[in-house]
């Protein structure tokens, strides 16, 4: 078996001699002949072209220059029939070709592209980024290395490098670049990603992580908790620059170096963590939350002693309440409670919901199915030896406050004061029943806080957990995933079923809307009639009074003409005969020294009103109703006899 070490050197002297730069494909080709490197250069350059001969022959074939002894110890000897042994042909027939290597160096935001031969060494590297980028060798540290950092002096070749390679430079004895506008380069650092090389202590493992310049340092921790599983509060830093002092502040603003910059993380240790293993204890005692809660044997599963708790435990009670005694106010007193958690325990706590527990009902159940949430209500007593591993191991861990804030309503109550529990037995008989305030009020100081977790119901409001103190990190979020798959299932039914209602509902505000528009068409149509035989009737009824009235004025011009002449008479007498517009004749005989009204007056008694129609004779064309009324139709020239004609005016 060859060494990992000898195996390295069989792969960089392959690729030498056959030329073949894909890694993979080399380590393929090595694997088949069990890394016999004669055997593999072989297969792969034709005997006539290759460089080997056999023992008992005596041609010699020029090829790649290799050198045998280097590889005894892993090159199996060759046997007397049929192997095959390297040999060193004279260097007019053959030259090892030269391996050229391509880096990508990196700069700030320049990149510059350098080709070398591997028998170039690091340091000739530098003088061609000293000519590009304007930078002395001797300030310029050449980073990306797999091997680590490598001297000046070093070869290429013995860095065994693949032929495409990727490299950065940093200057951490040069200033940054000055700007013409401060804003504007922070505005570019803000878009640049930085390379965190970090490296977790603890198990020597290295991660590589892209952050965007405007992401923060607490972004950064929150990462490698995830990484790492080592909360954000117990995390240890080596690497940070002097001037990140605020986890707030963004990787552009906080002087790393870039594009790379090295970290390191580890746990921060404790007394008693670091007592525990001096003693290599192995025996840990885990709390569930349905025991009898009479012991709370070992605290140094929290992180924390027995010295500790019972300190923790009488400093709180020298502290101020959390919930002041007989409060008025539900919101009142858990803004104090709130801000009395965040003093003794930190920030990075439940958000407590502000109100009463029935407004904590209104957010988590009374919503729409989608929106719906559990209520969580947590129960804290001052007065038990629980309370504070609780609230800081358990209650303010990151994944704990970060599942609480996504699927729950949180909502908290002080029983310490006698007031105050009595006032909570009876929110929960109201609202839960007499069992569940029984089970709380029977409820022991030491098995304090308690973690309730409420699920909405169509009727009522369901305990689904109750949660002791005595428990863990894992027990708790494992019973809080377990009320939420119970909760999730229910939520798909209510969902379902209000969407079936909303369905139902809006089936029928349709049909109604549709009934209430038909209704109105109706309504339009009937009114719309009423109104045009309403406009009829009143139509008519003026076109009634109109003909009454014609037929009156008619009359009375008719009753008011002189009788007509007979046609022997002693006065003159005048023949007229006037054409109406149907194409009839209206004939009548007046004395040549009647006015020409009467004319008129006798074609309006026959239906022809001389204000709607006019008297036209033909030679020559007139307009009789042009004439003067007054005049004598002798006067006029109709006389002895004319013919007229009726023509309506426009």
């Amino acid at each position: 078996m060859t060494s990992n070490m000898d195996r390295e050197m069989i792969l960089a002297d392959f690729q030498a001699c056959t030329g073949i730069e894909n890694i993979d494909e080399a380590i393929t080709l090595l694997e088949q002949n069990n890394w016999d490197l004669v055997a593999a250069i072989n297969g792969v350059i034709p005997q006539e072209n290759g460089i080997l001969q056999s023992e008992y022959g005596s041609e010699t074939i020029p090829g790649p220059i290799f050198d045998s002894a280097s590889h005894s110890a892993s090159v199996p000897a060759p046997s007397s029939s049929s192997a095959f042994r390297p040999v060193m042909p004279s260097r007019q027939i053959v030259e090892r070709q030269p391996r050229m290597l391509d880096f990508r160096v990196e700069y700030r935001d320049r990149n510059v592209d350098v080709v070398l031969e591997d028998s170039c060494t690091v340091g000739e590297i530098k003088q061609i980024l000293e000519n590009e980028l304007q930078i002395p060798v001797s300030k310029m540290l050449l980073k990306g290395w797999k091997t680590g950092d490598v001297e000046d002096s070093t070869v290429l070749k013995s860095l065994h490098l693949p032929k495409n390679n990727s490299l950065y430079v940093l200057t951490p004895d040069l200033p940054p670049p000055s700007s013409s506008s401060h804003v504007g380069a922070l505005q570019e650092s803000l878009n640049q990603n930085f390379m965190l090389i970090i490296t977790h202590r603890e198990v020597q493992r290295e991660y590589n992580l892209n952050f965007s310049g405007s992401s923060t340092i607490q972004e950064v921790k929150r990462n490698v908790y995830d990484l790492t599983s080592i909360p954000v509060r117990h995390q240890l830093w080596e690497g940070w620059p002097s001037s990140a002092t605020d986890d707030s502040m963004c990787l552009a603003e906080s002087g790393l170096s870039y594009p790379c910059h090295r970290l390191t993380v580890g746990r921060r240790s404790s007394p008693t963590q670091t007592r525990e293993q001096s003693e290599e204890q192995s025996t840990d005692v885990h709390m569930v939350s349905d025991s009898d809660g009479d012991d709370f044997e070992d605290a140094t599963e929290f992180g924390v002693d027995d010295g500790e708790v019972f300190g923790m435990a009488s400093s709180a009670l020298r502290k101020s309440p959390m919930m002041p005694e007989n409060a008025e106010n539900e919101g009142d007193a858990l803004l104090q409670f709130t801000a009395e958690f965040s003093s003794r325990y930190g920030d990075c706590h439940p958000v407590f919901f502000i109100g009463s527990l029935e407004a904590a009902f209104q957010e988590a159940f009374y919503v729409k199915a989608r929106d719906r949430k559990l209520l969580a209500i947590y129960l804290h007593h001052d007065e038990s030896v629980l309370t504070n591993v609780f609230c800081s191991q358990m209650l303010c861990a990151e994944s704990i406050v970060s599942y609480l804030s996504q699927n729950f309503i949180t909502w908290a109550w002080d029983l310490t004061k006698d007031a105050n529990r009595a006032r909570f037995l009876t929110m929960c008989n109201r609202h839960f029943g007499s069992v569940v305030a029984q089970t709380i009020r029977t409820q022991k100081t030491d098995q304090f806080p308690l973690f309730l977790i409420i699920m909405g119901k169509r009727s009522s409001n369901e305990v689904l957990n109750v949660i002791q103190g005595n428990t863990t990190v894992d027990e708790l979020m494992m019973r809080l995933m377990a009320a939420m798959e119970i909760f999730t299932a229910q939520q798909q039914e209510d969902i379902k079923d209000e969407d079936e209602r909303e369905a139902r509902e809006n089936v029928k505000r349709e049909q109604d809307e549709a009934y209430r528009l038909s209704l109105e068409a109706d309504r339009a149509k009937r009114e719309a009639h009423e109104r045009e035989m309403a406009e009829q009737f009143r139509l008519e009824q003026i076109r009634k009074e109109q003909e009454e009235e014609r037929e009156a004025i008619r009359l009375s011009l008719e009753q008011a003409l002189p009788p007509e002449p007979k046609e022997e008479n002693a006065e003159p007498v005048s023949k007229l005969r006037i054409r109406t517009p149907s194409g009839e004749f209206l004939e009548r005989r007046f004395l040549a020294s009647n006015k020409l009204q009467i004319v008129f007056d006798f074609v309006a008694s026959k239906g022809f009103p001389w204000d709607e129609f006019k008297l036209l004779s033909t030679f020559p064309r007139r307009d009789v109703t042009q004439l003067d009324p007054n005049k004598s139709l002798l006067e006029v020239k109709l006389f002895p006899q004319e013919t007229l004609f009726l023509e309506a005016k426009e």
